[in-house]
């Protein structure tokens, strides 16, 4: 493996000045709430929200003139895009970025105000990889892979540089896996440091290609599915990260979509921190108790913060039914004057805020003369919701609670 601290270090130099040293703030809160002393390290403050900045903009610096000169092009869901079209396009390089299809509006539109040629193809990564690798081929453009990089790996590793300086005392240390190049490069820093520090990875349940590759001893292709975690959805982990991985990373853990979804809600509520999806999962590790920490000082990688707005409204409507701050009822009424003003009377008692309203005189098996009620409400947590339908029985509404 030729990936080392002192190329680490070196890497540390070169991109010096040109990116964000990232605060590294302990969490009161999150402390509290997962039984560690947690420290929040904020990649997602980047120029371009993400950490790939920090690999994207060493392998520029390192390319020859011959290379420059050709132009680079790369395959990426958002992050990596960004970084290469910054930063190229900042040293004059012209830059070809091919996305997938699906890939959120926010990341490709962001990739083309950076001042790259955006091509979108393929349904995931693995075809946009293989389209770029294609292009570049037939276009002689040099091309920067996002993860499975040596110079690349070095660059992600100057994170774990900052956090043995800015957390005094550090024990772990929680990272986001998507093809592996973040961690390599983090547990490389980490590890040749102080190998007592742990260092946990941390996947997506519908993609763990990382984990299907230890397991195999190889990198394996795994089939493609659908994440909220966009920025980690690598179908076959790196050759060259696999090995750092097997060297440096003490376990590996899974989270699912409902837990990645509630650690984004829980950074934007009690840290006030933007994260996407692949930027919330170390973090969604830990709210879990997913890994093996007891009390340790432990750093937890917000990697990214470029989610599409749609999917944070989602994910935040989702988040407040669960916690019980938000709920629908299905209220059967006599059609008559003043009938829903005796419902609207009970729920102003009860302080429950009416969000929406939609009556129904058709469908859900109304009768002749009567209508059907829908209404969201906005409350205070289940035992809240619990006394509303109490009320609502004892004044002889019928009604369900259709979340």
């Amino acid at each position: 493996m030729s990936v080392s601290l002192e190329g680490i270090r070196q890497a540390r130099k070169r991109i010096e000045g040109s990116i964000y040293f990232s605060p590294a703030p302990q969490s009161e809160a999150l402390s509290r709430m997962t039984g560690q002393q947690v420290y929040l390290k904020l990649d997602n403050l980047q120029r371009t929200g993400a950490f790939k900045e920090r690999g994207a903009l060493n392998k520029i610096l390192t390319l020859s003139d011959a290379e420059k000169a050709r132009g680079v092009i790369a395959a990426s869901a958002g992050n990596h895009a960004q970084a290469v079209a910054y930063h190229a396009t900042a040293h004059g390089l012209r830059a070809r970025i091919v996305m997938p299809l699906m890939t959120p509006l926010v990341k490709t539109a962001a990739t083309a105000g950076y001042g790259a040629e955006v091509v979108l193809h393929g349904a995931n990564y693995d075809e946009a990889y293989a389209e770029a690798l294609r292009l570049a081929e037939q276009d002689g453009m040099t091309f920067l892979h996002p993860f499975d990089d040596d110079v690349v790996m070095e660059g992600q590793g100057t994170i774990g540089l900052e956090l043995l300086e800015q957390v005094p005392g550090l024990e772990a240390v929680v990272v986001p896996i998507g093809g592996g190049g973040l961690i390599s490069g983090v547990a490389c820093a980490i590890k040749e440091s102080n190998p007592g520090i742990r260092v946990i990875g941390v996947q997506t349940e519908r993609l763990p290609s990382m984990l299907r590759a230890v397991e195999a001893g190889e990198p394996v292709t795994i089939p493609a599915e659908a994440t909220v975690a966009d920025g980690i959805a690598v179908r076959r982990a790196g050759e060259r990260t696999l090995p750092m991985v097997q060297r440096y990373v003490d376990e590996l853990v899974k989270v699912d979509e409902e837990e990645i979804a509630q650690a984004i809600l829980v950074l934007l509520e009690r840290e006030k921190t933007l994260a996407e999806g692949a930027g919330a999962v170390a973090l969604a590790a830990l709210l879990q108790g997913k890994a093996s920490l007891k009390g340790q000082r432990t750093a937890v990688l917000v990697c990214g913060g470029n989610i599409d707005v749609s999917l944070l409204a989602r994910i935040i409507e989702r988040g407040l039914v669960k916690d019980g701050r938000r709920t629908r009822v299905r209220v059967h009424l006599t059609d008559r004057p003043g009938a829903l003003h005796g419902l609207t009377r009970i729920l102003t008692d009860l302080r429950a805020n009416i969000v929406q309203t939609a009556h129904d005189r058709t469908h859900y098996g109304v009768s002749l003369g009567d209508t059907v009620i829908d209404i969201t409400l906005e409350t205070r947590g289940d035992e809240h919701i619990e006394e509303i339908r109490r009320r609502l029985k004892e004044s002889g509404y019928k009604h369900e609670r259709i979340d």
